[in-house]
């Protein structure tokens, strides 16, 4: 799912000479879903869980499918700048999300090279996808180079921005945007992924259990 307060068609470019040519940032945003696959899959293989890891990594997956549930219920995908709800903390609450649930699941896997491996794949995919994408909603949006001055490309301010042209109207999450977005489909993603990892914890006890099982 695309963020910056809005889903983002491929935007459109001045310089000829670049007409036509497929682009990294491009390459980046058609790859980051299948790749996210890839990744989900090679965290699984090399992961060493532990119980510690687990609870610790719940720490950030939980809030970050929490704030791509909450981003979901406000953003209208090509329909307005987005300006409410998590949008006035930060411009990519979506991004963000899927950053803390990555990185928690990094986490759990208690592997530090899937961390360094983590790190160099969102800078080298989500980094030219968000500046893409910037890209296209100030070309799109009059107010959006207003917007992006009060309000951070990611880390998130403390406090909810405010805008003087008071264009925006006060939003509201809307369950429907959730369901229509699908973003369900992250929590139970997560809730798979945590099953694998606590099997891959319980495997060992497992074939104790069933070796003695058979043994009787």
């Amino acid at each position: 799912m695309t963020d910056s307060s809005t889903k983002t068609a491929a935007p459109a470019t001045a310089n000829p000479r670049t007409a036509g040519r497929t682009t990294w940032p491009k390459i980046a945003r058609r790859i980051r879903v299948p790749l996210g696959f890839v990744m989900a899959v090679i965290f699984l293989v090399f992961a060493h869980p532990t119980g510690r890891t687990l609870a610790w990594s719940l720490l950030l997956v939980v809030p970050g499918l929490w704030l791509r549930g909450y981003a979901a219920g406000y953003v209208k995908k090509n329909a307005e700048l987005t300006r409410t709800g998590p949008y006035a903390y930060t411009r990519n609450p979506l991004y963000l999300g899927s950053m803390g649930i990555a990185f928690g699941f990094a986490v759990a896997t208690a592997q530090w090279p899937l961390g360094v491996l983590l790190v160099a794949m969102l800078l080298a995919i989500y980094l030219p996808t968000i500046l893409s994408e910037e890209a296209f909603l100030r070309s799109t949006f009059p107010t959006f180079d207003a917007y992006a001055a009060r309000v951070p490309r990611l880390l998130p301010r403390l406090t909810p921005a405010r805008f003087a042209d008071r264009t925006t109207p006060a939003g509201r999450f809307a369950p429907e945007r959730y369901l229509h977005h699908r973003e369900y489909n992250a929590l139970i993603g997560a809730t798979a992924i945590y099953a694998v990892l606590g099997l891959r914890i319980a495997a060992p006890q497992l074939r104790i259990l069933l070796h003695a099982l058979w043994a009787h």
